[in-house]
């Protein structure tokens, strides 16, 4: 599938999914085997401190990790896990998710996630994630 084509498959697919919209969530980019999605940070997703709610951290990495599961699998796909290392809080205008799939076999890729709060102009890696994404159907129980 050509990058094009793929683009416009994750536009719609983040396009349908109700949360991602509520948060306004945006696919930046979507290549075979990478995804970047970006969220516009607003009063509404701090936390008491000021900073990012970490819920909102997961909900980016983990999207961002599927997106890049389902280049390799196919659209039909779901996180099986992840586990995600805080690293520093999130402050700033705008944060970015960048997935890419570390290894993909038929039914699962192992992919990773580094999640950037954007402040100024200048990215800070705030979070870094690693995902299994499991096809539908094959191990999900669908």
């Amino acid at each position: 599938m050509e990058t094009s084509d793929l683009m416009a498959l994750g536009e719609a697919a983040l396009a349908s999914q109700p949360f991602s919209r509520f948060l306004g969530a945006e696919l930046h980019a979507f290549a075979p085997g990478s995804a970047e999605l970006r969220l516009p940070v607003r009063p509404e997703l701090l936390q008491q401190h000021g900073f990012v709610h970490g819920g909102v951290l997961g909900y980016l990495a983990d999207n961002a990790l599927t997106f890049a599961g389902g280049s390799a699998l196919g659209p039909a796909v779901v996180t099986a896990e992840y586990v995600m290392s805080y690293l520093r809080p999130a402050r700033g205008e705008t944060l970015v998710a960048r997935a890419t799939v570390l290894s993909a076999g038929k039914r699962r890729a192992v992919c990773r996630c580094d999640v950037f709060a954007v402040a100024g102009g200048e990215e800070t890696l705030c979070a870094a994630a690693q995902g299994t994404i499991a096809r539908l159907g094959e191990e999900s129980g669908e």
